[in-house]
């Protein structure tokens, strides 16, 4: 068992303090404080205040125009600082509606972070008529199929599944104009490195490549590269990447199986509303659902 981690929404997604984050960003770039100074479509505009945001995060009010303008664009952006809901925001923006192909192909290591994407895409975009699709490993191909086939705007997938969707030209690729990857410094970690290519490949020439990732070490700095077009960068300084919006604390644990009772007596004594805890094996997930469905819920 890893972590557990209070989460709340506030502004456009983003836990962070917005006044006290410092950016490094491309000259030209500034922060548009409000969505309806950003030119959004009145009905996304709808969907997005709905969706409960009042305010864009930090990172939004820098990368959202640069993407809706059509620029290549490197943004550094941590989970807690509103990535999902820029990507979501900055998608629906830009594909087209009338025209029932998918112009929007967002990449994601994990089905979890992909199908995440696809829900708050589906939400904000619910008054344009948005249509998206998850293209995930773990679930029916057929279903895949059957969606692409009857048209989507957007997909949000992980690299294998819209690899194998391209080569049985199932998700047909004309039309995309616009490459999110997001988490990139996970997926080449996790060897994704060749997939991506792999599907870069098949996509037009004049594409837009939007690459979001929380570090940015020499392999990712050196893939932008081969497919990046002059890119706004927009960079947190390197000492203000600790989530401020969160607070962290480390509770040392002697043995493994003392770790589950910790974690009851933490919840017996703080209240916490929302919570995402990380395990490193299924097992540990399986195991602490049930013990919290008795003692909090059976």
């Amino acid at each position: 068992m890893a972590a557990a981690t209070a989460m709340r929404r506030r502004g456009g997604g983003g836990g962070m303090d917005d006044d006290k984050m410092v950016f490094e960003t491309t000259e030209g770039v500034e922060a548009i404080t409000s969505f309806d100074a950003m030119g959004i479509k009145d009905d996304l505009l709808r969907g997005i205040y709905q969706y409960g945001f009042e305010k864009p995060s930090a990172i939004q009010q820098r990368a959202v125009m640069p993407i809706i303008k059509g620029r290549d664009v490197i943004a550094q952006a941590q989970s807690g600082t509103g990535k999902t809901s820029m990507i979501a925001l900055t998608v629906c923006q830009t594909v087209d509606t009338s025209s029932r192909e998918v112009q929007a192909l967002i990449l994601s290591p994990t089905r979890e972070l992909a199908t995440q994407t696809e829900k708050v895409i589906l939400a904000i975009g619910d008054f344009i008529n948005i249509q998206a699709h998850a293209c995930v490993g773990g679930k029916s191909v057929g279903e895949d199929i059957r969606k692409l086939e009857h048209g989507v705007h957007v997909v949000s997938g992980t690299p294998g599944r819209v690899c194998d969707m391209i080569k049985r030209k199932t998700l047909r690729t004309r039309a995309i104009k616009l490459l999110v990857l997001d988490e990139s410094d996970e997926m080449l970690s996790r060897g994704f490195k060749d997939q991506i290519y792999d599907v870069y490949r098949y996509l037009p020439p004049d594409l837009q490549v939007v690459l979001i990732s929380a570090t940015l070490p020499h392999e990712i700095l050196e893939m932008t590269t081969k497919f990046m077009t002059d890119p706004v960068k927009i960079l947190v300084k390197r000492d203000e990447l600790t989530l401020e919006g969160i607070k962290q604390f480390f509770v040392a644990v002697e043995r493994e199986e003392w770790k589950f009772d910790t974690l009851c007596d933490l919840y017996d004594t703080l209240t916490i509303t929302q919570a995402v805890i990380f395990c490193n094996t299924k097992r540990k997930i399986y195991y602490s659902v049930f013990y919290f469905w008795i003692r909090w819920i059976g």
